[in-house]
């Protein structure tokens, strides 16, 4: 008796770009033409634009979790783990299970969108006392931390103690460094009049950016409004300043200046996963080389997009400029190379990855914010009407539109509780302790992974 095996394909990740790639392989492939597989350490696409809001506590962790199990309609299978090495020869990805075993799952076609990590620097001390903002477990974890601080504070004489719980240090003038000390500012201005033994005017949050400008992307204009209201509030911005060393109780600046700090928040950037080397193939700044519709050359059903694919910005007239890893541009990669897969399963000709940015978005919390959608520059209220109108359209599903919109509106009118859960206030938890860059294997390991324990059977 023959049994034909329908092709598998393998999608790595479970961000904008992977979700988006599973969901319309559903819903243009016939449920007879080929299995479709997603390998993820969490069944839920994280809405990464808002994390600073979870962060600040204006959206709860849930609201931007959307789950991936919700529907029983889609029939995708979910791998529960992190993908830790691919060999494209052998066609096998190496995973990681939840339970930590290494398991072999072969592959006809595979799409990559693993993310990004955290991009670090050898600096004294980062990865053992900064806290990242990269994964929804670090947002809830610094939002915990900082209102303890506050607490500690409040409950200290001594006043080197209290300077150094009441300083917080950003590092990181992007869009994710520029909210993440914009929204806990608000946090802790709204939190220290619940706090009469605290003297406002020591709490002091310091931005600082090795770049001459605050998020050059938005132009010198809008990034001038954005630095001109940070600093209103009191904000201290420093620019072509970065971190010299960091302690558990202070932090030293390259321009000498010594902070007393029990909180150093890192967002200096990303770079794609691990797992893009493990593959031995050419990079560029580390992400996959791949041709404009995001298949790696001289591997035929090997796509790489978002964090991890160099996607060549075809927008920009063929410049040698690729797409920055932004959401928008992950989305819509997402739904290009489904059907770039779907068309390699069908012999049919692969097309192109083409978009014109949309524009930018900052949301500083309240009512600022500072905004350049279709080349348009806002504002204030009307730069926040257009930054949350954004980020709510692009909630991939009503369930979490609805729980966005609900936070938002209690928030507004009622205001933050203040509350920290003490999840994880005995297990103090920084940049290395939440993104496991240690777990991937080397492309050595991952051969002799698959030649040695051979592949699962689908």
């Amino acid at each position: 008796m023959n049994t034909v095996t329908r092709p598998r394909i393998l999608v790595v990740g479970a961000g904008f770009a992977g979700v988006e790639c599973v969901r319309r392989l559903e819903r243009k492939l016939n449920t007879d033409e080929a299995d479709v597989a997603l390998v993820t350490p969490f069944s839920y696409q994280l809405y990464l634009p808002l994390l600073p809001q979870v962060a600040s506590g204006v959206l709860t962790p849930q609201s931007i979790a959307v789950s991936l199990r919700r529907s029983s309609k889609y029939r995708t299978r979910i791998i529960p783990g992190g993908a830790i090495g691919v060999d494209i020869k052998a066609k096998v990805c190496v995973i990681r299970t939840i339970n930590d075993e290494i398991v072999n799952e072969p592959y006809d076609y595979i799409v990559l969108s693993p993310g990004s990590i955290t991009r670090t620097f050898d600096i004294p001390g980062l990865t053992d006392h900064a806290f990242g903002m990269k994964t929804l477990a670090e947002a809830a974890y610094i939002r915990d931390h900082v209102i303890t601080q506050l607490d500690l504070a409040d409950a200290s004489d001594d006043p080197a103690e209290k300077a150094s719980r009441l300083q917080f240090v950003v590092v990181g003038g992007g869009y994710a460094g520029t909210e993440t000390a914009a929204c806990l500012q608000k946090l802790t201005h709204a939190a220290v009049k619940r706090y009469p033994r605290i003297d406002p005017g020591l709490i002091k949050w310091h931005l600082i950016d090795i770049a001459p400008k605050l998020m050059p992307e938005l132009g010198d204009k809008l990034g001038k409004s954005a630095q001109e209201i940070l600093t209103r509030r009191g904000i201290d911005i420093s620019l072509g300043v970065s971190i010299a060393k960091a302690g558990p109780e202070e932090v030293t600046f390259t321009d000498g200046r010594v902070v007393p700090t029990r909180t150093l928040i890192w967002t200096a950037g990303v770079v794609a996963s691990p797992l893009i080397a493990t593959l031995g193939a050419e990079t560029i700044r580390g992400r996959l080389a791949v041709t404009a519709d995001m298949n790696l050359p001289g591997h035929d059903g090997v796509f790489a997009l978002g964090d991890s694919g160099a996607v060549p910005d075809e927008a920009k007239g063929g410049d040698g400029a690729i797409c920055p890893p932004t959401a928008q541009h992950a989305m819509r990669q997402g739904k290009v190379v489904a059907d770039n897969v779907i068309a390699t399963l069908r012999n049919q000709p692969l097309k192109p990855y083409v978009h014109k940015d949309l524009g930018l978005v900052v949301d500083l919390g309240g009512k600022d914010a500072v905004s350049k959608p279709l080349g348009i520059e806002l504002r204030g209220l009307p730069a926040q009407f257009a930054a949350r109108g954004y980020h709510w359209a692009a909630l991939r599903t009503n369930v979490a539109k609805v729980r966005v919109a609900t936070n938002w509106t209690l928030n507004a009118l009622a205001g933050d509780d203040f509350v920290r859960t003490g999840f994880q206030a005995r297990k103090p938890a920084t940049l290395k302790d939440f993104e496991y860059t240690d777990s991937y294997l080397s492309p050595e390991q991952v051969r002799d992974q698959v030649e040695g324990a051979g592949t699962q059977e689908p």
